[in-house]
């Protein structure tokens, strides 16, 4: 069976489990990523024993009807370490949308697209861990209501910064001092093993010691619970919004804004307003469609689009983005100057002609 997802997910399964890799190529079930695949998603696991991480994206596959006579999972291959810095460089090769085919072939897992492909050496027989049985059991962790003192279980923060690729926002939920802490995201579920034993210095084993530790200091303020009490700077109006919950909030606005106006607007402002909601509004349906398909790739977007906004000179990022697509700007600013070369006033005029110069030196540096 073969399965066929984009360029960027194939890229970011990847991501979002290499970290949790074992570096003890002792063992190979565990030195190596964990693609597998069943009718609906693709699947890519890691883990050092200390770490899981499970990542998926549904997959657009040719031959996606089964019975249920048959496997679970179609196939399933490790990708061993060493391969993944090529796998890694000839993803990043491709266009982010270009469609990758996975279809293991023997002792090969090929991953093709219309321009190439690249065969990676597996072994078909390698086991791996049953990873599905484990976060099944983290997930299932009942909280541990027996103990004398509240849960306050200790992590080696090395770990933690494994977390980073999992998601923007990933949950966490500890049971227990002794019960690994579960992790999930938009598609991804992971595990923590907790410390079994602290270091002979630590004395804060419990919650009372760091009360005990901590009270002389704390306790000359009153004890603040609201977010109020921290300090968040106003977002100048000028300023370009960096999230995807600001930029959202800011093209409704906006639509509504325009198209409002729009119906009370003279003739020469109605153009206007009609432009700038129409364009508010599909720019909100592709961003909207976009963190639905990629969170982590729409907030990546939205922070960058906003540093060039920022910056100011989003005419030359366009005249960039109109080369680089095959068009041909200088013409069409051409085509708009002749349409208002009429209705310009004469003071007008002497700005349009510094605006030529500026399309001629930019026509000339490409």
């Amino acid at each position: 069976m073969s399965v066929t997802i984009n360029a960027h997910q194939l890229g970011r399964l990847i991501a979002r489990t290499s970290d949790h890799i074992s570096d003890d190529d002792r063992t190979p079930a565990l030195h190596g990523i964990r693609l597998e695949a069943d009718t609906e998603y693709l699947y890519a696991a890691a883990t050092d024993r200390y770490t899981l991480a499970a990542a998926r994206y549904r997959h657009h596959s040719p031959d996606n009807q089964h019975n249920d006579a048959e496997a679970v999972v179609p196939f399933a291959r490790t990708l061993p370490t060493a391969a993944l810095p090529a796998l890694r460089e000839w993803i990043s090769a491709a266009p982010g949308h270009d469609p990758v085919t996975v279809t293991p072939t023997g002792d090969r897992l090929r991953f093709t697209t219309a321009n190439g492909e690249i065969n990676i050496s597996v072994n078909p027989d390698a086991e791996f861990v049953d990873w599905r049985g484990l976060l099944r059991g983290v997930i299932e962790q009942t909280p541990d209501t027996g103990s004398p003192v509240p849960v306050f279980p200790a992590f080696d923060t090395r770990l933690q910064a494994r977390w980073q690729s999992a998601d923007t926002v990933v949950r966490f939920r500890v049971t227990g001092d002794q019960q690994a802490l579960l992790v999930a995201g938009e598609d991804f579920l992971g595990a923590q093993m907790p410390c079994r034993a602290c270091h002979d210095s630590d004395t804060l084993t419990t919650l009372d010691d760091v009360c005990a530790t901590w009270d002389g200091v704390l306790s000359a303020s009153p004890a603040v619970t609201s977010r109020a009490a921290l300090p968040v700077p106003a977002r100048s109006r000028l300023e370009a919004p960096s999230t995807v919950g600001e930029t959202t909030e800011e093209l409704l606005r906006q639509t509504l804004r325009s198209t409002a106006h729009m119906i009370e607007a003279d003739s020469e402002l109605f153009a206007a307003h009609a432009i700038a909601g129409v364009t508010a509004w599909a720019a909100y349906r592709y961003l909207d469609a976009l963190h639905t398909a990629d969170p982590h790739l729409a907030a990546a977007v939205v922070a960058e689009t906003a540093g060039q906004l920022d910056d100011g000179a989003i005419g030359e990022w366009a005249w960039d983005a109109a080369v680089a697509a095959g068009y041909n700007p200088q013409k069409w600013m051409a085509g708009l100057e002749e349409a208002l070369a009429p209705q310009l006033a004469p003071g007008d005029r002497q700005a349009d002609e510094g605006f030529k110069a500026c399309l001629k030196q930019r026509a000339e540096q490409n």
